[in-house]
């Protein structure tokens, strides 16, 4: 019975490899896939601002055509309502002045078409791809929570956790947790410094022909725009780096950490007003208790800014000898409290956060009014 047991056993650990083994390959194919549409999608990118700048050469162009012609229209007039003042050669030149006027005044129009027929072609192609690069993204975010489900060893789990299904949802809800991160991640990247470094690199090959074309002048001042986009870029690099771990939180604690990310934030997110304010005592605390409570309110004031799009965010830290009180407070567009959404797991995460540092925290909101979070911690002596 136990040798039937033990095969079992490895028939279950084939398939699990054997399924491993071909989720990788596929979330390669799918990334390969991602990356190809990128690529493709900066190139239409490149190609839809080249033909939109010679759009607007041609409307010149057909602008200066169109009053050609119509000079040429009225010279035509005129000679024939003159005709025996002017020779043969005189008339002729002017027919012909008007054709080629004409003829070219069509070529322009054709190829205004031709142009715009290409835009609007390469607008729902872009558009497409868009779509299929945030479906890719999407498939593998899931085959990464897949995989990472497939390979975790839930067994040291099994100690603390009472039941298989309270163990499954715990381990997929730390997957899920982590792939999000991931993707934020990756999305600040792209979106920030990956795309400033991709311009820096077109305005440098445009450095090259602005001094060639324009001479040092103009060039130096395209080189003053570079600096700015390379410093932009480093901007971006720090504050990813920040929110990721802010290093001041090991030196210098809590209250300063939070007063310098607040300011970093409000000044990256000029349309909002953050105001911090400290009442209390300002000491250090345990290290988990700094991560934590800087986690909960970073966790706060992103949703009050991504979700609620406040203009208007208050944070009010109290500490005593025996507990800290936190209040974040916003003026954005608030929810219903009594209505359970799937994008709640980022209040559950809070909550949990609070709970093992053995703490309370509530939620106030109502629609269109704003939203209170109000944390309670004790201090350990």
């Amino acid at each position: 019975m136990a040798k039937i047991q033990k095969i079992n056993v490895k028939s279950i650990d084939e398939i699990r490899e054997e399924m491993i083994e071909t989720v990788t390959s596929s979330k390669s194919d799918i990334f390969q896939i991602s990356e190809q549409c990128r690529k493709d999608y900066d190139n239409m990118t490149n190609e839809l601002r080249t033909i939109r700048e010679m759009m607007v050469k041609l409307i010149a162009e057909e602008e200066r055509l169109e009053e050609q012609v119509l000079k040429a229209r009225l010279k035509l007039s005129e000679l024939s309502m003159n005709f025996k003042d002017y020779t043969e050669v005189e008339v002729r030149e002017a027919y012909e002045k008007a054709h080629q006027l004409q003829m070219d005044l069509s070529i322009n129009w054709q190829y205004k078409k031709q142009l715009l027929d290409k835009r609007a072609d390469l607008e729902r192609r872009l558009l497409g791809l868009d779509e299929t690069i945030d479906r890719a993204d999407q498939l593998i975010s899931q085959i990464s929570v897949v995989m990472n489900y497939l390979m975790s060893d839930l067994k040291l789990m099994g100690e603390e956790l009472q039941n298989a299904k309270a163990k499954q949802d715990f381990g997929l809800k730390i997957i899920e947790a982590q792939e999000e991160e991931r993707k934020r991640l990756s999305r600040d990247i792209h979106d920030g410094p990956a795309q400033m470094l991709a311009n820096v690199i077109m305005r440098s090959d445009l450095v090259d022909r602005v001094y060639r074309e324009q001479g040092p002048e103009e060039a130096f001042k395209e080189i003053g725009s570079f600096k700015k986009m390379v410093r932009a870029a480093l901007y971006e690099v720090r504050r990813i780096i920040y929110d990721l771990r802010p290093m001041a939180l090991d030196d210098l604690g809590l209250v300063p950490t939070l007063r310098k990310y607040l300011q970093t934030i409000e000044e990256y997110h000029n349309k909002s007003k953050i105001e911090f304010t400290n009442i209390g005592l300002e000491r250090r605390l345990p290290v988990k208790y700094e991560v934590a409570l800087f986690r909960l309110i970073q966790e706060s004031v992103q949703n009050a800014l991504k979700h609620a799009n406040a203009c208007g965010i208050h944070v009010r830290l109290e500490m005593t000898k025996n507990e800290l009180t936190v209040l974040i407070k916003d003026n954005g567009a608030g929810f219903d409290t009594t209505q359970k959404k799937p994008e709640s797991f980022g209040i559950i995460g809070m909550r949990e956060r609070v709970e093992l540092l053995e703490g309370n925290i509530a939620f106030e909101s109502k629609i269109g009014k704003g939203t209170s979070v109000f944390i309670v911690v004790p201090i350990p002596a």
